[in-house]
């Protein structure tokens, strides 16, 4: 695999950023048109199933959601084609009140020629989550 195909650096210039609660650096990553989709459909993060649009929409879903929690995220397979990448990842949502949420799924990232993010998509639902409560 190319370890410098553009849609595998933003992928993980997007994960380092996500996991420092960096918005800004995370924003910088994305084309003024980026649509976010995690999970596709709807679900906790995408409640109308129809994603989030644009830096500005993005920086507030960033504040509400990302920015109080702790997120950590492990890949464990990577593949790139075309101007995308897809990775088998999971992401561990530590919440204020210590509660986790786990989330197991397909995560892909496309780019424009620029190098910048266009669409983020997260192929998972609700119930292949798990929840422990705080201490759990």
């Amino acid at each position: 695999m190319d370890e410098q195909h553009p849609a595998l650096v933003a992928a993980r210039g997007s994960w380092r950023s996500v996991q420092a609660r960096d918005k800004e650096a995370w924003l910088a990553l994305m084309a003024d048109d980026v649509l976010f989709e995690d999970p596709i459909g709807v679900g906790p993060t995408n409640p109308t199933g129809e994603g989030i649009r644009g830096k500005q929409a993005l920086s507030d879903f960033f504040d509400q959601n990302m920015a109080p929690n702790k997120i950590r995220i492990e890949t464990h397979e990577s593949f790139v084609a075309g101007n995308e990448s897809a990775h088998r990842m999971t992401l561990t949502t530590t919440f204020a009140n210590g509660a986790r949420m786990i989330v197991r799924g397909i995560f892909t990232y496309a780019v424009n020629d620029a190098g910048l993010l266009t669409n983020l998509r997260g192929y998972w639902t609700l119930a292949d989550s798990t929840f422990e409560k705080s201490g759990g």
